[in-house]
């Protein structure tokens, strides 16, 4: 049975944290004074770093930054259980085709990180609970006197005869969270003998029914279904696969492995080899084994050698060392890689992703920066992610639909704060000069608080 909707299905994760006790080399570089031109929008922080003793400013709390004040942090346990109820089921690994059908979404646990747990010494410790309180932005939360009978009554009422209402189809379902919207349903099955999805798809067209058929499809499914569209028929959608890949925690890119493998019987990782190429693919892979420390330790030795590293497998070097760059930013936390990028500035004196614009090219510049973008700034990465989808000529709209229907129950919120601090226009009138009709208006509700 589908998880109470007033209940967050997302569990608290095993958390190892990243090790200590890496010894830090003598040898020191100079600061580097390269010309690099500047590259990053204005969404992304700009460079605050430098060589000054002190915390720095990334590791402060910023109201558009998912991550917790790394002076402050909770218990990493408490801190996930109160983070926003994600769409993503809990429960042993049961995720089945059977369970696909019948509405029943179990999940798996979170993969723990291959790394033991560090020693006290350099670690910033988690200090009591009471100083921190995460902070959540869905557009699209659990419907207050939610009536899945009543719903399933008015979308029949929407639907039978002639002529389609629309209005009262996006009044439903855009404000019913995920799981909701599959009691729905499952009520409509039981009232009618009719497959909800199917009348819908009947009733609809063009990229209303894409729309709503996303909203209609839950997560993990939906996740998968993209992945594998991204990876069949002639090329391969490399934005899809960095979009997921590079922005999913451990247990998310567990549940969308299950869900892609009851699916399509195989699994996302064949496909990835047999789709992908070169550092592109290594990067893809090392990322679906889903084995990130995600822990809140930061190790301040650790991170200046890792630093080192990056700058020896880069720029101090004829060609790029790319397993390097692999190894570092796919396995640390999140912590731990805003300390890596603050010692990386400190010692060259520009930020890391100037330094990956130069050095790499292609596919596996994309993934690199997706990975460091997230970090400095996670809604700023997906705002970004929403206006390449409708600048220029045309709209991307299988793109604007998956953004739009996986973040409005996570982070819409923050996201539309950092749309307007880069773009100087609010993400409802962007996608209102680019959409129209019921499409449009489907896609509003679905980002109005």
């Amino acid at each position: 049975m589908p998880q109470p909707y007033s209940q967050a299905p997302y569990p608290t994760q095993p958390l190892h944290p990243f090790p200590g006790n890496v010894p830090a080399q003598t040898d020191t570089y100079p600061p580097q004074q390269m010309p690099y031109p500047q590259s990053m929008p204005t969404c992304y922080p700009s460079n605050t770093y430098s060589n000054q003793s002190g915390p720095s400013p990334y590791l402060q709390q910023q109201s558009n930054n998912p991550y917790p004040n790394l002076q402050t942090a909770p218990d990493a346990k408490e801190y996930f259980s109160d983070m926003t109820p994600s769409p993503y089921p809990s429960g042993p690994n049961t995720y089945t085709a059977s369970s696909l059908q019948s509405g029943s979404y179990p999940g798996g646990q979170g993969v723990s990180s291959q790394y033991p747990h560090a020693a006290t010494h350099g670690t910033t410790p988690a200090p009591r609970r009471d100083r921190f309180t995460p902070k959540t932005s869905p557009t699209v939360v659990p419907y207050d006197g939610f009536d899945a009978r009543a719903d399933a009554e008015t979308l029949r009422k929407a639907m039978k005869g002639f002529g389609t209402d629309e209005k009262a189809i996006i009044h439903v379902l855009a404000n019913r969270n995920n799981l909701q919207r599959q009691e729905i349903a499952s009520q409509f099955k039981t009232l009618y003998g009719k497959d909800l999805i199917k009348d819908l798809k009947s009733e609809l067209s063009g990229n209303m029914e894409k729309l709503v058929l996303a909203l209609m499809m839950p997560l993990p499914q939906f996740y998968a279904k993209e992945l594998h569209d991204a990876l069949s028929g002639l090329g391969t959608d490399e934005t899809v696969l960095i979009e997921v890949l590079c922005t999913m925690s451990n247990h998310e890119i567990s549940i969308i492995k299950q869900a892609y493998e009851a699916m399509f019987r195989k699994t996302l990782e064949d496909d990835l080899m047999s789709d992908t190429s070169g550092n592109f693919k290594r990067l893809m892979v090392s990322l679906c084994c889903a084995n990130r420390d995600e822990s809140f330790n930061v190790d301040q030795s650790a991170a200046m050698e890792d630093a080192r590293q990056l700058l020896q497998a880069g720029e101090l070097r004829f060609g790029t060392d790319e397993s390097t760059f692999n190894a570092i930013l796919v396995q640390r936390n999140m912590a731990q890689l805003q300390q890596i990028f603050k010692e990386y500035h400190n010692i060259t004196g520009h930020d890391i992703d100037e330094a990956i614009e130069n050095e790499f090219s292609g596919d596996i510049k994309k993934g690199l920066l997706a990975i460091v973008k997230c970090v400095k700034n996670r809604p700023g990465f997906f705002a970004e992610q929403l206006y390449k989808s409708m600048k220029g000529l045309g709209t991307d709209d299988n793109r604007l639909i998956r953004l739009v229907v996986t973040r409005c129950e996570v982070d819409m919120g923050e996201i539309k704060n950092a749309f307007v601090q880069c773009y100087k226009e609010s993400l409802e009138d962007f996608i209102s000069g680019d959409c129209s009709g019921h499409y449009k208006k489907c896609l509003l509700a679905l980002i109005q608080s």
